[in-house]
């Protein structure tokens, strides 16, 4: 007979902080286990325990070697650290196609930092749609912060914000990122901006045209937080620290502010919808159901009907 699994006994191992009992719990979580639900009733009061920080930028800026040497940064004042790198999926297995990130393997056998790859399985936006159970699992394990670092694709990474108290975008000199980031609007969803590999010719004026751009869209509010760009060369560490100082004063400006808390209900209002579609889309997949949208379906395309009504339909079965 199979083992039946303790929940309550693994998570609270994981609370205590065992690395084992963390990554069996965000497998449950990207598995989708029929007790995924009994566990997020368990987490739910490790929710907004930990600053999240987004780092989202274009393929080859550095989104890695800068997540490593954050983690580095953290550890050195004694923070218990997760990283939560979102991969982009095999097309085969569904799972991280990249793995554990290569550069963050200094990190692997230090027992205060939990790093875990995370397929994006076809998921647009940059981010696994597991990613929000998962920031739960680190946080009821005491991490703090959680680090978020995206698949880099491009226009569709804007999602990063909505999962994040604090987003990072990272940039590079020579890559024509500032025109880029101003046409992906990735400008509106930074609060910390990053010119990496800032020993290369052109970062100078990578970071002025930066600042120019994020200056025409300020809002001009007593109190709006005013988005620093910050020059490091993450491959040696220098700039680090002040990257940590500007996420800590970025914190304390989201407590003081309120905005900490507006942003978390954020998540959570998203978090519930996806749930809520998830499990609708779930339910017209299953038997019969399939049937009903096909008649729809072919009602709209041969006119006999319009796509507005044929969705006011399903809805109406929905709520009967």
């Amino acid at each position: 007979m199979p083992r039946v699994l303790d929940l309550d006994a693994l998570v609270e191992r994981a609370r205590a902080g065992d690395p084992r009992s963390v990554g069996r719990l965000i497998t449950l979580v990207e598995d989708g286990s029929p007790r995924l639900r009994e566990l997020m009733a368990a987490l739910s009061d490790s929710a907004g325990r930990a600053h999240v920080v987004g780092l989202t930028g274009s393929p080859g800026v550095g989104k890695s070697t800068t997540t490593s040497a954050l983690v580095r940064a953290y550890r050195a004042t004694g923070r218990r650290v997760g990283v939560l790198a979102v991969d982009p999926s095999s097309p085969f297995s569904g799972g991280a196609l990249l793995g554990d990130r290569i550069r963050m393997q200094e990190h692997a056998t230090d027992p205060e930092v939990f790093i875990r790859s995370m397929a994006s399985r076809g998921h647009l936006g940059g981010l696994a749609s597991a990613t929000p159970q998962a920031v739960r699992v680190l946080e009821a394990a005491g991490c703090d912060p959680v680090l978020v670092e995206t698949v880099g694709v491009g226009q569709s990474e804007v999602e990063v914000a909505g999962e994040a108290d604090t987003t990072i975008v990272l940039l590079a000199p020579g890559m024509g990122d500032g025109i880029q980031a101003a046409k992906a609007g990735i400008l509106e969803i930074g609060d910390v901006f990053v010119v990496n590999k800032a020993d290369r010719d052109g970062a100078d004026q990578t970071a002025r045209e930066l600042r120019h751009m994020i200056s025409l869209g300020m809002s001009g509010e007593p109190g709006a937080w005013r988005p620093p760009v910050l020059k490091v060369v993450a491959s040696r560490g220098e700039g680090i620290d002040a990257l940590v100082a500007a996420l800590d004063e970025h914190r304390g400006w989201l407590a003081s502010s309120g905005m900490g808390d507006a942003r978390r209900r954020q998540r959570a209002r998203t978090e519930i919808q996806g749930i809520a579609l998830a499990a609708l889309q779930a339910r017209f997949g299953g038997v019969g159901s399939g049937d009903v949208l096909e008649a729809l379906a072919a009602d709209v395309a041969e006119g006999r009907t319009d796509a507005f009504t044929a969705a006011d339909r399903i809805v109406a079965s929905v709520a009967g």
